[in-house]
Formats: structure tokens, sequence, C-alpha cells
């Protein structure tokens, strides 16, 4: 029998000053230490010490030449989290904060993200601390050629399919296969995130966004309510953000916060045209990491310096941006000010005590290896689509990704459901990708 204090002790101590990873564990194991505990298989099969222990990790240097003929040198990670289900899958981030905990955090919830997609994919996470902002195309394109001649020692379409994340656009992705094709001579679906007249698929950049936002329509319907009508609180303004912007106005909500590491945006028309939608994606595409502009460009909208977005009153709330940007103090204005359903489309967007307190207070809270699925699942269908050489409508890759967050909600209600009628998705959604996890890594021995 597991003892979650002990286990946890001894997971900290084995994985020191990874605060990230250990917070993401506990998180995980507080809600299968139950069923696990009533499985004999699992307790024979030592499946908690197997499950958060990474399959490998490949550190290595990354050498390039920035315009004044300088020599750089930045770290590079490939984290493999585990391949029960299927090969590694799980983005590529190049920023300044990445570490080697932070990113088995990220791989660690990969692994039972992929798995709620039902689609066969492992779990698995990389990058590199290259900070990609004020550095020519020419720079980041030697960086990402240096990057790619050592990464790819270690994937294949088979093995480990890596995709884009923060810092990661369509233009990293493809200097990074064309790096990859030049070493390998292959036109494999090695990356995802691949441009639309190279291998990729339609609706990608959405598709987190559009996922988290179908995923909330579940959650909606569940409790016999409508997106129509309902106000939103956005943080980030990235292509999650964006993507999240356009389907909640498409399903009749109202948007009306973003924000950035400068401040927060109210705009009280709502965020909901054609043209404020364009004019994110120019805020992303200058590179520049503020929102202040917005309120220039569309003047009733109102700037907040140095403030988040969780104090506008709102029904619905959904951290987009950073993991952890949204805490207890968050939290409980958002109650006070009526909110009854967070929606978690980043990373660990809340943390614990945060979620300790949405829980406690019986508000609807996607977590979000559920409601960020979006993304990797649309990933997983280009790597269906490369492997049967076709490419799918946009109608047909939105159905499909409308079928999957359909799915991954039905999961978090069937093991998350109480007596009273309150749905736990964080204790649902990871039991349903655990034990898929766990019962394959049993079929497959040990």
């Amino acid at each position: 029998m597991y003892n979650i204090d002990k286990f946890m002790a001894e997971l900290e101590r084995k994985n020191p000053a990874q605060p990230e990873f250990i917070q993401a564990a506990k998180e995980v194991i507080e809600s299968v230490i139950d069923t696990v505990n009533e499985n004999p298989a699992y307790l024979q099969a030592k499946i908690l010490d197997r499950i958060t222990e990474p399959d490998r990790t490949f550190l290595f240097k990354v050498e390039w030449e920035d315009d004044n003929g300088d020599i750089q040198v930045n770290k590079g990670f490939r984290v493999q989290f585990n391949n029960a289900i299927g090969p590694y899958k799980g983005g590529l981030r190049f920023h300044p904060s990445v570490t080697l905990g932070g990113l088995k955090f990220l791989g660690f919830e990969q692994t039972f993200k992929n798995s709620l997609t039902t689609l066969p994919m492992g779990g698995g996470k990389g990058g590199s601390d290259f900070n990609p902002k004020g550095k020519s195309d020419n720079e980041i394109m030697r960086f990402c050629r240096s990057f790619m001649t050592e990464l790819q020692k270690y994937i294949g379409p088979q093995t480990d399919v890596p995709a884009g994340d923060i810092g990661v656009g369509g233009r990293e992705i493809g200097f990074m296969y064309g790096q990859y094709k030049r070493l390998r001579a292959e036109n494999t679906g090695v990356l995802t995130g691949k441009g639309i007249g190279w291998g990729g698929s339609l609706i990608r950049p959405e598709a987190t966004g559009f996922g988290s936002v179908y995923y909330a329509d579940e959650m909606l319907k569940h409790k016999n309510e409508t997106m129509k009508g309902k106000t939103v609180s956005l943080s980030g303004f990235g292509n999650v953000t964006w993507g999240c912007a356009i389907k909640a106005t498409e399903l009749g909500a109202k948007v009306l916060t973003i924000s950035g590491p400068d401040g927060y945006i109210h705009d009280e028309d709502g965020i909901s045209t054609e043209e404020k939608f364009n004019y994110l994606l120019e805020l992303r595409a200058s590179n520049n990491d503020i929102v202040a502009p917005y309120a220039e460009k569309f003047p009733n909208a109102k700037f907040f310096p140095g403030e988040k977005p969780w104090g506008v009153k709102v029904d619905m709330a959904y951290p987009c941006a950073i993991q952890n940007e949204l805490n207890e103090d968050d939290a409980k204005k958002l109650i006070a000010n009526g909110c009854q359903y967070v929606v978690e489309t980043s990373n660990m967007g809340c943390t614990a005590d945060a979620v300790n307190h949405f829980v406690a207070e019986k508000i609807a809270f996607g977590p979000g290896k559920a409601a960020n699925a979006g993304g990797v699942a649309v990933s997983g269908l280009e790597m269906s689509q490369n492997s049967m050489k076709l490419a799918w409508s946009k109608e047909e890759v939105d159905e499909k990704l409308k079928v999957i967050m359909s799915s991954i909600h039905s999961a978090g209600v069937k093991y998350g459901s109480q007596a009273d009628g309150f749905v736990n998705y964080v204790k649902g959604s990871n039991i349903a990708g655990f034990r898929k996890v766990a019962d394959a890594m049993i079929d497959l021995g040990y």
C-alpha cells in the first residue's frame, strides 16, 4: 500500500529543486492514490514509482553564431517521459526560464493529457533556455539548425514527435524541420505544427483555444446551460487566447479581457470582432510582449498596468498564459464576483491552493490536462494525416476536435461525479488519464 506523505517525501528527495514537477505529481497522486491502493496489479507493479520517473532525459549543448560572428552557447533538453500508449509527444519551448524540472513537469502532465485524447501518443517535452526575443531571423535559423542537429539523434515519427510551444511557432518549426530533412534525408511527420504547404494541419494554431472552449461548452451543457450570453475573462494574448476569443464569441459569449506581462486590458465592448482578433495576432507578432497598445488602438478599452484580469466580474475565467498565473487570492476574487466556471487553458495555470479552493467552493473547474488538450489532439490528427499522406478539410479537423473534447469531458464526469451532483473534474480527469497509461504499462510487462 502506498502512503502518500511518504511517497511524496521520497519523490521530493529524488528530485530536489524541482517544485513544478513535485506540484504536478502531487496533484495526480492525490487523485489516484485510492485507485492504486485498491488495485493489486498496480501495487505489485509499483506503478506510482514507475510512472513518476521519466523513461529518459537528454541534455545537450547548443552552439550557434550570432549576427556579430560571436559564438553563443545554450542548453538543450528533451524529456521522454512515458511511451506506454504511443510515441513520445509534446512541445519544444524556447525561453530563458526553461529548466529540466520545468520540462519534467510538462512531460508528466503531457503523458496524461495525451492519454485523455484517446489518440496513441505518449508524453514528452523539450526545449532550450534560448530566448528568441530580439533575435534576427538568421540568428533564430542558426540556433534552430544547431538545436535540431543534436535533437534529431533522439526523435523520429515512430519514436518521438515534438511540436511547438512558447517561443516555438511556425518559423522555428520550419527551420528545425528543414535541418532534420537535410540530416536524415527523410520527408516524415517528425514534427507537428508544420506549415500547411508542407505537411501541417488546418486549425492547428487555433486548436488549443478552440478545444478549451469546446470543453467549457460541455461543462455548461452538463449543467443545462449554454455559452450564449456568458461573460468571459481571458489572460494572455497569444495563439491560445486568440483561439479562445474567436470560438467563445462564435458560441455567443462576450470576451472582456486579455493580459500580458505589462498588465491587462478590459474591453467592455467585447473582444469580438475580426479587427480585434487580427490585432491580437499583430501584438503577438511584434514580439514586444505587451498589451497596452490595444487600448490605444481601441480607445473604449481600458489598460490596467501591472495587474491581472481576475478582478473583473465575469461568468467564466480562462487562464491562458503561463503556469501558476492564478493564485488563491485571485480565485477568491473570481468567486466573490460570481464566476461559476474556471477553465485552465494554460499548463497548470492555477496554483494548487487555487485549485483546492475552487473545488472546495464547488466551482466547475476544468483542469489543464483536460481543458487544453485540443492543441495536442490536433497535433495527433496531423500525425495521422502525415501517416496516410492526405489532408483533411478545416471542417473535418474541427469536427474531430469537437468529438475528442467531448470525450475528454465525459471521462472526467465518469470518474469525478460525486453523490451531491458536483463533478470534480480534477480527480476524474486524473484517474481517467492515469488508468489508461498504467494499464498499458502492465500489459507491456516490466
